[in-house]
């Protein structure tokens, strides 16, 4: 079978964030400690490992909704925490991880709300504006979706509903909070696949926090793995997952083999219990 190999990203050091000897705490609980990190500009980063070791934290600390209690986080060389909110917003999208929905909104005027940060006072709703509605809407097919209530979707209507809000904030930064979350198999590579045409076309930046290893090799250019809040690595898939890495990161015995679609890195973990035979009847 031939198999597709994954382009070389188009890394540059705009839209470059990085972290330096950062430490996130929830009151006196330290969640992520002594973090140096660089995050490729124009490169898809997945942020991978355990529950609990800190993904959603650290990404709520690269998008300022967390301050740091010690270090810092940079855009460019530029400490995030002393650019404006209008300025911040205007280069990077955030989807977090359970958004909370404005009463009553429908899909439509919850999209409408990215492009607050484009809007000054008293500046009429432009027809660039409504193209970015609508190019959100159809890129995540929610569309028919546009008079609905928000509150009334399923949970994978909404997601998708939340990441159009975020695409047509039409930033060269986006970061996202499990964007698979609530979706079934289909519609996760939908969204996945959505990300990987952003990336392709326009040279966005991607963070995005996956559960999925092979999902997380095969459309990432750059992989940051996390176990209890320190970096246990970081690079691209193809040089730092193997099977020393899940075992001693996810506490799983598996091979790595090349994906037969792709040929990333892909996962397949030794089952942990001997089948037995169904007893005759």
């Amino acid at each position: 079978m031939t198999t597709t190999q994954k382009p070389e990203p188009r890394v540059s050091t705009s839209n470059q964030l990085s972290t330096r000897s950062l430490d996130l705490r929830y009151g006196d609980r330290l969640v992520v400690g002594g973090l140096d990190l660089t995050l490729p500009g124009g490169a898809v980063t997945a942020i991978v490992g355990p529950n609990a070791c800190g993904k959603s934290t650290l990404l709520r600390g690269l998008s300022r909704l967390l301050a740091p209690a010690a270090g810092q986080v940079t855009l460019d060389g530029a400490d995030v925490h002393r650019m404006s909110a209008r300025s911040l917003a205007l280069r990077m999208g955030l989807l977090p991880q359970q958004p909370v929905t404005p009463e009553a909104i429908t899909v439509e005027a919850l999209v409408r709300l990215g492009r607050y940060p484009h809007q000054r006072l008293l500046s009429p709703w432009s027809a660039a504006d409504q193209k970015a509605v609508e190019e959100a809407l159809e890129r995540t097919g929610t569309t028919a979706l546009r008079d609905q209530p928000v509150d009334r979707l399923s949970g994978g209507q909404r997601q998708r509903a939340w990441i159009a809000l975020a695409l047509a904030q039409d930033t060269e930064l986006l970061l996202l909070d499990e964007p698979t979350t609530f979706l079934d198999l289909r519609h996760q590579l939908d969204v996945l696949d959505l990300v990987a045409a952003l990336h392709a076309e326009a040279g966005r930046t991607v963070v995005m926090v996956l559960h999925d290893l092979g999902q997380a090799a095969r459309y990432a250019d750059h992989m940051v793995v996390l176990k209890d809040g320190r970096l246990a690595a970081a690079g691209t898939p193809a040089d730092i997952l193997d099977a020393d890495l899940v075992r001693s990161v996810f506490d799983v015995e598996c091979r790595v083999i090349p994906d037969p679609e792709t040929g990333t890195p892909l996962v397949v973990p030794k089952s942990s219990a001997v089948r037995r035979p169904a007893a005759s009847a």
